[in-house]
């Protein structure tokens, strides 16, 4: 385990830290004397924001990766910035900092094998041009062979009527399957059934021993397969629980990989369903499934790390003897991808957009309302969350060790990448319809000027992609904003060429342009809706009957309403 010393920063480091942070400050002093909101959200300027985004972001920090020295540079920031404001320290023994040991999980490539064996002779696969794997994290070395089976996009959804392992059995196989979950599901339950966290439940309780995933041709080219490769070399991680051991781990999963075009047509080669008929299905929301005329011969090999990481977490407290003991959570991921292999000579994940521009927003928020003349009701807690990259580990955390009562948090709201490449005409809030969250998120729009939209890319499964999902698990109502395209369509395909070439990429950085004053609009706007939460009197509830209230909050609606 490494001690804390091993994150002591370089002398030189320390006062490019120390003046970065005084240099914000004193950029975007507190609103001591504001009278409200109307005040608080004037503070909000593009310069403070930008200034929070170019530290951030800068090369220094080498990306920000979770448990490296550039990560906690950012932390040391982000909590420079909470004792600035008079926050009070909430992230437990070691004051703005909530610690957390991970395993680090790299994959030895050339070890990582995949042979198919079937009536045609064998086939060995090439790994970066067939197939990529991730790291065990619960074992250094795996072999085997099994039989595959395909299974269509791998779903059980009883409530819709909808089975892919309707009729075949996966016991001791390695099942094969799509990514996401059927375009013809609702919105919600597509968003929870594309989740890999449900899939691998799934397989597990149904005996497999192995999982490979591939893409339908429409998804495949928005995510290209040269960006994965570089990608793969990134180390996954998983949180340690008290006993050293991996938490949220599936050991009956022995193998995992993606597929490539080449690699798809690899597998189906001889199928008793053609790959066409297997995307036709899929497209028609078709359960398809079928054993592949192979086995599959395996191997992997992983070496493992021990970590650390922090969230930081800054509190202000409530002005209402009663309802201060409750909290409206602000998140926003502040670890990107760190450092990978050089393209172009930059090896450096910045992550300027992903997730230099949520954290600059949740100080900003921070700032505004820790200098009105009057704290909300309740408190907030404004909490930087690490390993959203790796699976939202942070969050995960806090939510199993909150610092604050956990019955007591009454809603989260996210901020996580938010591109500012195109003037703000409306917004897209993931969660809204599911809760009584609509309402201020409504108003705030109706205040700053412009519309809420619905989700236009749902194939994408946001709601269950960042931070704001491990609160949802939990019971509690949450809400994600991001920047719409109404009437705007240039900006849409910026947005959507963005996603395609920059998104986890080294060219996320601050060179990029950047509509500032959008940027100030869209923290305007999640201080109104956290500030009208904080403020109310009624606690936010699940709507009637919601999906993901069913799933998870059976019980939080009766808490709110006894209250």
């Amino acid at each position: 385990m490494r001690s804390r010393s091993t994150f002591a920063l370089p002398k030189a480091v320390l006062p490019v830290l120390v003046l970065v942070a005084f240099s914000v400050a004193l950029g975007a002093p507190r609103v001591v004397s504001a009278d409200g909101i109307d005040a608080a959200m004037r503070s909000i300027t593009p310069e403070a924001i930008r200034a929070h985004m170019s530290f951030l972001a800068d090369d220094l920090l080498e990306g920000r990766g979770t448990g490296t020295r550039g990560y906690l540079l950012a932390a040391k920031y982000v909590a420079a910035q909470y004792e600035q404001l008079g926050l009070k320290p909430a992230g437990g023994d070691d004051g703005y900092l909530q610690w957390m040991e991970l395993r680090e999980t790299r994959q030895v490539e050339d070890a990582c094998r995949l042979t198919l064996v079937g009536a045609q002779g064998q086939k060995a696969l090439s790994y970066a041009k067939d197939f990529l794997m991730s790291g065990d994290s619960v074992r250094e070395h795996t072999k085997g062979e099994a039989d595959l089976v395909y299974v269509g996009f791998g779903v059980q959804a009883p409530e819709i009527g909808y089975d892919d392992y309707e009729g075949i059995d996966v016991r001791g196989k390695v099942v094969v399957m799509l990514r996401g979950a059927p375009p013809t599901f609702p919105h919600n339950e597509r968003a929870y059934y594309a989740s890999g966290r449900t899939k691998r439940e799934v397989a597990v309780a149904r005996g497999a021993v192995g999982m490979i995933t591939f893409l339908t041709p429409e998804d495949a080219s928005k995510r290209p397969w040269e960006k994965s490769v570089v990608n793969s070399k990134i180390p996954s991680m998983r949180t340690l629980g008290a006993d050293g051991e991996p938490l949220d781990v599936s050991p009956e999963i022995q193998i995992s990989a993606s597929l490539s075009e080449a690699g798809v047509k690899a597998f189906f080669a001889n199928a008793p369903k053609s790959l066409d008929a297997v995307f036709e299905a899929a497209e028609a929301g078709t359960p398809m499934s079928f054993a592949l005329p192979h086995r599959l011969r395996y191997a992997r090999s992983s070496r493992h790390a021990k970590v650390r990481s922090c969230n930081v977490a800054g509190l202000l407290e409530g002005s209402d003897p009663e309802l201060a003991r409750e909290t409206v959570v602000f998140t926003a991921h502040l670890d990107h991808l760190g450092v990978g292999e050089a393209v172009d000579g930059d090896a450096i994940y910045n992550g300027a957009f992903d997730n230099a521009s949520g954290t600059s927003v949740l100080i900003e928020v921070a700032r505004a309302m820790a200098g009105m003349s009057q704290a909300p009701r309740r408190s907030v807690l404004f909490l930087a969350v690490t390993g959203e990259e790796k699976g939202l580990l942070g969050a995960a955390y806090f939510m199993d060790k909150p610092t604050v009562p956990l019955d007591g948090i009454v809603a989260n709201v996210n901020l996580d990448m938010f591109l500012m490449l195109h003037p703000l005409r409306d917004i897209i809030a993931f969660g809204e319809e599911h809760t009584t969250l609509t309402q201020p998120v409504r108003r705030a729009a109706a205040r700053l000027g412009f519309e809420v939209t619905p989700d236009p890319m749902p194939s994408e499964v946001i709601f269950v992609r960042s931070d704001q999902y491990e609160f949802v698990r939990k019971g509690i109502p949450a809400v994600f904003l991001v920047a719409g395209f109404k009437g705007h369509e240039p900006g849409k395909v910026s947005a959507m060429n963005w996603m395609r070439d920059i998104y986890h990429t080294q060219k996320d950085d601050m060179s990029q342009e950047m509509d500032l004053q959008s940027g100030v609009t869209f923290a305007r706007a999640n201080l109104l809706v956290g500030w009208e939460v904080a403020n109310d009197d009624a606690r936010p509830t699940w709507n009637e009957g919601d999906f993901f209230g069913e799933k998870f909050a059976r019980d939080r609606n009766a808490q709110a309403g006894s209250r």
